[in-house]
């Protein structure tokens, strides 16, 4: 068994597609027409055949006081692993990123949590071991 698809809801495709390509880094993978949405994946441009995120529309009833409530209480909806997380949170806030969270040690990994635009806090993270 392998992970092939994860999802992270987003309040407006378009701006998603956006902000997780031209902003984070992620290459398109697809983006097909499905009714009044459309079914976006990104992935890492380093691994084009692995894991795909989909930038998934959060229409359903239950997303939004689910998501409101994550980020009221300051919890990212998903992470990421990047090689350097100052290195990447410098990067990020270069490009206008807003950051809920510095740069915090605990333990082995590093992490920081930033805003995408779409209604999530994402976790940035580095393993220094």
């Amino acid at each position: 068994m392998r992970i092939n698809l994860a999802s992270v809801l987003v309040d407006d495709q378009d701006k998603a597609l956006r902000f997780y390509t031209d902003v984070l880094g992620f290459a398109p993978k697809h983006d097909i027409p499905m009714g009044g949405a459309r079914w976006i994946t990104v992935v890492s441009p380093e691994n084009p055949d692995g894991t795909e995120l989909v930038l998934e529309p959060d229409g359903h009833p239950a997303v939004k006081p689910f998501k409101e409530a994550l980020v009221a209480d300051g919890i990212p909806f998903t992470a990421f692993e990047v090689d350097d997380v100052a290195a990447e949170y410098e990067r990020l806030r270069g490009l206008g990123v807003r950051f809920t969270r510095e740069p915090t040690r605990m333990g082995q990994v590093t992490t920081a949590v930033l805003d995408d635009t779409c209604g999530n806090l994402i976790q940035i993270q580095d393993f220094t071991g």
